[in-house]
């Protein structure tokens, strides 16, 4: 069974990101954070997702909202994935799965009748006190954006 974690502290996590930075949970006190986990670097639905992040960074950032991407692949991955894409945020590598874990977004998924073990595309919001305020899970990308930034703007 998946954990709730709204109305829960946001997991501790420490990642590298691009642009050289490592990012911790502590580097966005005072601040609302939304981290979005996807599947994978340049997939389809993915980049729309990405996009739509970027398409509305500067409206989250009214709001003192940063993001922040997290998939499984590589730094490198990342790295041509944010600059091909344009994103004005961050995206964290994860590839021993300990953030993805504490936020409990691995799940059996199943394509081409063969089962594995991936990334649910799933969304946080943590306000500036550090506390899980809403989760979205197994999202689906139409409209997903504009769901997260009116809660944001609800805060």
């Amino acid at each position: 069974m998946q954990k709730n974690l709204e109305g829960k502290k946001c997991p501790s996590f420490s990642g590298e990101c691009t642009s050289g930075v490592t990012l911790t949970d502590k580097d966005f006190n005072d601040k609302n954070l939304v981290i979005y986990f996807y599947p994978k670097d340049s997939t389809p639905g993915c980049t729309t997702e990405g996009q739509d992040f970027r398409d509305n960074y500067d409206e989250f950032q009214k709001y003192e909202t940063e993001i922040i991407g997290v998939s499984r692949d590589s730094i490198k991955s990342h790295e041509n994935f944010k600059l091909k894409q344009s994103f004005p945020f961050e995206l964290l590598s994860d590839p021993d799965e300990k953030m993805c874990k504490s936020f409990d977004v691995m799940k059996m998924k199943s394509m081409y009748g063969r089962e594995y073990l991936g990334v649910d595309r799933s969304t946080f919001l943590i306000d500036k006190n550090g506390k899980v305020v809403k989760e979205w899970r197994s999202v689906k990308v139409k409209g997903h954006v504009t769901e997260v930034l009116a809660e944001v703007k609800a805060l």
